[in-house]
């Protein structure tokens, strides 16, 4: 699914999540629910003078934000280069917020610096 195609997910959804954001984020929040409901997303990581990784994003779906989610990040459709992390859900949808923000200034889908290092733990 192309995140230019995401339709805004109905109002009961998004509210839930509403007190989470503050500012242009809350915007966002509509298609961020959308695709969070979707429980996967394709993109490609963007490397600095190299090509780009293909991946495929994978996470299980709760309707409370507060629940906890894992997100499955595969590259290259190679087994042996994925990882996995746990977080919040109203986290995640922060990330995915900020996948949608990036795709409108950029028209690449990925995921932020700060996801890949909570994702690698870079930072524990």
């Amino acid at each position: 699914m192309s995140i230019e195609k995401l339709k805004p997910a109905d109002k009961g959804a998004v509210g839930v999540y509403m007190p989470y954001y503050q500012g242009a984020k809350r915007n966002i929040l509509p298609l961020a629910i959308s695709l969070y409901q979707k429980g996967s997303l394709e993109g490609n990581r963007h490397i600095e003078g190299g090509e780009s990784i293909p991946f495929v994003a994978t996470w299980f779906v709760s309707n409370l934000p507060a629940d906890l989610t894992r997100c499955r990040l595969q590259f290259d459709g190679n087994a042996e280069l994925s990882y996995e992390v746990n977080m919040a859900n109203y986290e995640f949808v922060n990330y995915l917020i900020e996948v949608i923000m990036n795709f409108k200034r950029s028209r690449l889908t990925d995921f932020s610096q700060a996801f890949y290092r909570k994702l690698l733990r870079i930072d524990e």
